[in-house]
């Protein structure tokens, strides 16, 4: 993935009211209705999961170790060459997904490094080449598919390896003289390049079956950087929606400065204080996030996040009517990290109790306010309202100003009936906070049986 920097420039783009609205080609043009109806799925299933994996997993040190160490290409080429994750089982991979309750995958199909997991007929530079010799990509749509999870590709715009692709400001090959560089890239032909993003593409969104979600990554315009003429933004995008009409692409090919040039926002790393609004309209999100600081396999990276941790942040994303696309880097043999292990295991538990306070579930109208410690979704569908308890408070909960507002209550995990009575002040209350429309919930004492424990509100 990019540098913190970018992730604030993603975030400046996410949240930014302004944006130009140009005219829409024809071959762009649907309406609000189609849009929602293409994006339904996506909308409803919430949570997905990421998966970086390539020739980085074997030096272990992050998966833009070539360019934070300037390796040479003739360095980096130990890492093709001892490529083979033998333990590699694509059946397991779907199946902790599904446990963990995550409804689709997103997987590098290529990297920054130029690495394509897939047999490419446009480069050499591919793992059945490897020691290992076969596509990897067509097995996990297999599996991944089998489970009924979608399928998303990420596929990087950026190729540190292709000898087109001229040197610029995060390039760990070039020449760091602006002189030097600009001499350098006279015999390099970026109209060459966008040709191989297209053929690649082409092959990615032909050979695989239907694509649900593609992750393009990432533009980065201004000095010696690279935007969507480098890339020929629309010619790709028109290209990839010919290829797959029903495709969710993201907003990384620069062109935000139109309302047709992408169909979700992506602040990667970091939580949107509140839903992100574009010319004061929300709009749809998807933030990638990492179980610790990397995307790639990183043997000794420490700063890993806790199932509590996790569990939160997807409610939370849930709650501002996002999505959470959480990463899993593979090792070098082909296998899941045990911290990933135990991470997914944590969240399939949860998930299996609490799911349906994610599924189908969108922030909470206006009128909802959120109790102390509390976060809120709700299933428009359903007309069911969920909340989130954080810290478990003792014997009772206060809703404020939810009087009449619902007929029953219930613990999610075990259905369990929550009795309720409307605060009033003749019912002994001194608070001067407490109205004649808020209703108290009666707690157990104890903490559920449950990392976070959800209660349940039917709605009138």
């Amino acid at each position: 993935m990019k540098t913190i920097i970018l992730s604030a420039l993603t975030a400046l783009i996410a949240t930014s009211s302004i944006i130009a609205q140009n005219d829409t080609p024809a071959w762009a043009k649907e309406t609000k209705e189609q849009k929602e109806k293409r994006m339904e799925w996506w909308t409803h299933d919430r949570f997905g999961m990421f998966i970086h994996w390539g020739i980085y997993a074997l030096p272990g040190r992050h998966e833009w170790v070539k360019q934070r160490e300037r390796i040479s290409d003739e360095a980096y080429q130990k890492y093709f060459d001892h490529f083979d994750p033998d333990l590699y089982n694509p059946e397991e991979w779907a199946a902790k997904a599904k446990e963990a309750g995550m409804k689709y995958v997103v997987v590098t199909t290529k990297h920054h490094d130029g690495f394509c997991l897939f047999d490419s007929k446009y480069t050499d530079f591919k793992v059945t080449n490897t020691p290992y010799k076969k596509d990897l990509i067509k097995p996990l749509v297999d599996a991944f598919r089998a489970e009924g999870i979608r399928i998303g590709f990420y596929y990087s715009l950026i190729d540190w390896h292709h000898p087109d692709f001229t040197y610029d400001r995060i390039h760990p090959n070039g020449p760091t003289d602006p002189d030097e560089r600009k001499a350098a890239n006279e015999k390099r032909d970026m109209k060459k390049y966008q040709q191989y993003l297209k053929d690649q593409l082409t092959e990615l969104l032909t050979k695989y079956g239907t694509i649900d979600e593609l992750f393009l990554d990432f533009s980065y315009p201004g000095e010696n950087g690279k935007g969507h003429k480098d890339w020929d933004g629309e010619g790709l995008l028109k290209l990839i929606r010919q290829l797959q009409p029903n495709i969710l692409v993201d907003n990384r090919l620069d062109l935000d400065h139109t309302n047709w040039g992408w169909d979700f926002v992506t602040p990667e790393q970091f939580m949107p204080t509140e839903w992100p609004a574009i010319n004061g309209q929300r709009v749809p999100w998807e933030t990638c996030q990492t179980f610790s600081g990397s995307w790639g396999y990183y043997r000794d990276e420490y700063t890993w996040k806790n199932v509590h941790q996790l569990i939160v942040m997807l409610i939370e994303v849930t709650s501002k009517g996002g999505n959470l696309l959480l990463n899993v880097g593979p090792t070098a043999r082909g296998i899941f990290d045990s911290r990933a292990n135990e991470r997914l295991e944590g969240m399939g538990e949860w998930m299996k109790l609490h799911n349906r306070s994610i599924y189908g579930c969108t922030q909470a109208p206006d009128e909802f306010q959120k109790p102390d410690n509390c976060l809120l979704t709700y299933n428009p569908e359903t007309k069911r309202l969920y909340i989130h308890v954080l810290e478990w408070p003792f014997n009772s909960l206060h809703l404020p100003g939810y009087k009449g507002k619902f007929k029953y209550a219930q613990l999610l995990n075990d259905g369990s009936e929550i009795r309720f009575r409307t605060q009033t002040q003749s019912s002994g209350s001194t608070s001067e906070t407490s109205g004649a429309d808020d209703v108290i919930l009666t707690l157990p004492v104890r903490h559920p049986d449950a990392e976070i424990p959800v209660i349940e509100l039917f709605l009138e």
